[in-house]
């Protein structure tokens, strides 16, 4: 497990978007050999989503063979909502970039059989050949996706009753009516997510401190969802400093004291059209560290 501590929450998503770039670089992908994305919504990622379309806006990196699947969709919010997931996505990452649509998954909220659509989800996800990078958010009191405080460790995609503080913290979203928050939603398990070849996980504010240390410094809880990454062979969290208020001092500075390495991982690629056996590769080759 990797911890990255940086300055402020827009370095954060700074530094994902990178990350994220880079991955895409580092696979190579074509027709046959498609990057699998797993991405979330919420406050935490706009900035990423931001930086990622700068990035293609330069010509730094292409989506045309990237596939990605969301993490999880309010149930019976329309499509075309505002606030739904779908139009969340649209605004802030796919209609700036050069996604083929038909590679955009989303669960629907609005779906017949809800318990088909999840069904059908996990499987368009193993039949995509899995996710090679998924990226979440971290909840206030621990949760990734919907797999709020109670969910099972091996949990996949399924319908989830929303808990009262997240409906709660959701209703800036909605105007500050928590009577118009949806109480249901979509979501994918955590083992869903823990089955991801690498996991980045964004956390920034003093409101996600408390998270924070409880999903690295505390044992792996369920009622702390994001606790089950510490299980993962290659998580990565990415935070700010506010977000590490509740860390011990040595485990912030252990961290820290390994951000020349991490930074190697975000590196910009010298060329982005250059062969493989250019060095814009050579960073991306330090992911393999331990």
């Amino acid at each position: 497990m990797r911890l990255v501590i940086l300055d402020h929450a827009n370095d954060v998503s700074e530094w994902a978007a990178k990350f994220v770039r880079n991955r895409i670089l580092q696979k190579k992908p074509g027709p046959d050999n498609y990057f699998v994305l797993g991405l979330p919504t919420g406050g935490t990622p706009k900035g990423m989503y931001k930086k990622l379309v700068e990035f293609y806006k330069k010509g730094e990196v292409s989506f045309k063979y990237v596939k990605t699947f969301n993490m999880d969709e309010y149930v019976g919010l329309p499509r075309d909502h505002p606030e739904s997931y779908h139009s969340y996505m649209w605004e802030n990452l796919f209609k700036h970039i050069d996604i083929d649509p038909e590679n955009v998954n989303i669960l629907d909220g609005n779906a017949k059989d809800l318990v088909k659509e999840c069904n059908d989800y996990e499987a368009k996800i193993k039949a995509a050949g899995g996710v090679d990078l998924f990226v979440g958010g971290i909840g206030p009191d621990g949760h990734i996706a919907f797999n709020e405080p109670g969910s099972s460790m091996k949990s996949r995609t399924r319908v989830k009753s929303l808990a009262k503080e997240t409906i709660v913290a959701n209703a800036r979203f909605f105007g500050d009516d928590i009577s118009k928050v949806p109480t249901m939603a979509l979501t994918v398990g955590v083992q869903t997510v823990m089955d991801a070849n690498e996991v980045m996980i964004l956390i920034t504010g003093v409101n996600k401190a408390y998270a924070l240390h409880s999903s690295i410094e505390g044992g792996v809880n369920h009622m702390f969802t994001v606790s089950a990454f510490q299980l993962h062979p290659h998580t990565i969290f990415v935070c700010d400093e506010d977000a590490t208020m509740e860390l011990k001092v040595r485990t912030v500075k252990y961290f820290k004291g390994l951000m020349d390495v991490h930074n190697k991982l975000v590196e910009f690629p010298e060329d982005p059209t250059a062969p493989p056996s250019a060095k814009r590769l050579k960073s991306l080759d330090e992911s393999k560290l331990t």
